[in-house]
């Protein structure tokens, strides 16, 4: 076995785990995955808690007390997964302190029924920093229209930041200005801006995913050509806008704050397609500043065979946007495309957050203590 996970952090990488459960934490796996696989950071999102508390392993008595307490199932959801994200926050938190802030970090994100309302997603954040109360939390907004203002006034309060569910370039525009127009509110409020992190998590197989399902419908030899390629060559493109945005002069002026760039996380960053090596989407995309969040499966992966090589970015540029002007013209649109991401990609989480209520829901009623 290669040290595969140890070369991509030295290019710059930083490898988060993108999975959360309460077993993982209490069995020792969490900190074993930090000391042996460089693991840095972890991130969680409905899906994730949904798999996890419906799979039972570790809630049962936590779950008795709040039915005790006869909480609505609201309440015990924020009360199970914000102890989940606050323990796995305690045992990052050596790293956070070794990193100054930038690595150790945990994501827990807002309701996704409040995707498209502003100030809910606001008030949301707040409540959620407070509850799990730990400097190294991210708290996890969508890139959707309304998430954008949001994202201005969460980083404006000083509270840090995961920017999800960003599929195109021109909205991952649109997060970094939300992220610099925050970061201007907070110093204009005299806040510490080296304390604020961000990281926009940008998708990846999902937009191969979809793109490939359109290339199989044109069917041509050009079109099966271009299959597993596409989400590579956004993501590349990405982190060009990256360069820019933080090499130009309103950046700078922050910069000279001690403000933190705002890091492009790799997201979805495991292989749907087993036609596509199962490393594709973390060999492929090694740059510095950025973090890739990994389901285990693709951790492992990784420290098995992955083949590091150094900066697969740099120099990938114009290569990229002839793929993506490629597939564009066989009359399959990009605009199209990530619109429907994002709008699945909602759709997705607030069903997983449903399955969650109605899971818990019945937990809390077969654990209610009988009365008399």
């Amino acid at each position: 076995m290669t040290d595969a996970l140890k070369r991509l952090s030295e290019e710059g990488v930083a490898i988060w785990l993108d999975d959360l459960s309460r077993k993982r934490i209490t069995s020792g796996n969490l900190a074993e995955l930090i000391d042996q696989q460089h693991v840095v950071g972890v991130t969680t999102n409905p899906s994730i808690f949904q798999k996890a508390i419906a799979g039972g392993d570790g809630y049962e008595q936590q779950l008795t007390d709040l039915a005790a307490r006869k909480v609505t199932v609201e309440e015990a959801i924020r009360m199970i997964t914000t102890a989940d994200v606050r323990d796995a926050a305690d045992i990052l938190r050596p790293v956070f302190d070794a990193t100054q802030g930038q690595d150790g970090r945990v994501s827990i994100e807002v309701d996704p029924r409040l995707a498209h309302e502003t100030a809910a997603t606001i008030a949301e954040a707040k409540q959620l920093a407070w509850l799990v109360d730990r400097p190294n939390t991210l708290i996890k907004i969508p890139a959707t229209k309304a998430g954008l203002p949001a994202i201005t006034e969460v980083i404006g309060r000083g509270i840090s930041v995961n920017v999800t569910l960003i599929f195109s370039l021109e909205r991952y525009r649109e997060v970094m200005d939300a992220y610099l127009a925050g970061l201007e509110k907070a110093k204009a409020a005299g806040l510490d801006l080296s304390k604020i992190h961000s990281v926009a998590s940008f998708f990846v197989s999902r937009v191969d995913t979809e793109i490939d399902k359109r290339l199989d419908t044109v069917g041509t030899d050009e079109a099966k050509a271009l299959k597993g390629k596409a989400a590579l060559a956004n993501a590349r493109l990405a982190y060009e806008a990256f360069e820019e945005v933080f090499s130009s002069d309103r950046w700078a002026a922050l910069d000279k704050a001690q403000a933190n760039k705002q890091r492009p996380l790799w997201a979805s960053t495991g292989v749907k397609d087993p036609a596509y090596k199962d490393t594709l989407y973390v060999v492929d995309l090694v740059a510095p500043g950025t973090v890739n969040t990994m389901p285990e499966a693709t951790l492992d992966a990784t420290a098995d065979h992955g083949e590091v090589t150094g900066n697969t970015i740099a120099g990938t540029y114009d290569a990229a946007r002839a793929e993506i002007e490629a597939v564009e013209k066989l009359g399959i649109s990009y605009d199209d495309v990530v619109q429907v991401l994002e709008d699945e990609g909602v759709d997705k989480f607030e069903t997983s957050w449903n399955d969650l209520l109605k899971s818990t829901e019945a937990e809390l009623q077969r654990l209610a203590p009988s009365e008399g």
